[in-house]
């Protein structure tokens, strides 16, 4: 498959569903859960130009661990209820953050961004982890992002962690 362009004059929603139908044939007949989230992590940080960096943490005992991303070096171990990442697993809700200087508590990995969003993957009622995408734009992230990753979330944790 080739890689999808997020590009101007296309709409975010238009580009979204394309990301949706690229990762949901990735994911169809591939039973290896790390191939499938770092395919996952590919189509959408190749297709969002937007987006800085995106990835995985999985959530292992009391923190999340940093899975199959795109971009630079992440922080490794993520407590739950600390940063963006961990308050979203803990709250089991999206939390969109339009500043990340605003955002009480907030880790920097990356010292470049500027924005976050992150959906919990949750499967059989349980937390898998999360799905975490920075932007080096303040307000990168809307309500369009939200509704359409939470999509994928869902497509993720039905896909990827319901066999498990």
């Amino acid at each position: 498959m080739e890689p999808i362009t997020f590009v101007v004059g296309e709409s975010k929603s238009g580009a979204y569903e394309t990301v949706y139908r690229q990762i949901d044939a990735l994911l169809s007949g591939e039973s290896d859960a790390i191939a499938n989230l770092a395919n996952s992590a590919s189509v959408l940080k190749y297709s969002l130009n937007y987006v800085s960096w995106v990835g995985f943490y999985l959530l292992r005992g009391e923190e999340l661990v940093l899975g199959p991303f795109q971009g630079k070096p992440a922080c490794v171990r993520i407590r739950l209820g600390n940063g963006v990442c961990g308050s979203a697993a803990t709250s089991r809700r999206t939390i969109l953050v339009p500043d990340v200087e605003k955002f009480p508590g907030h880790i920097v990995c990356d010292p470049d961004s500027r924005s976050e969003i992150v959906v919990p993957i949750i499967s059989n009622d349980v937390v898998r982890g999360v799905l975490d995408l920075d932007s080096s734009s303040v307000n990168a992230f809307d309500s369009v992002d939200q509704s359409n990753l939470e999509r994928i979330a869902a497509m993720i944790s039905r896909k990827v962690f319901s066999a498990r």
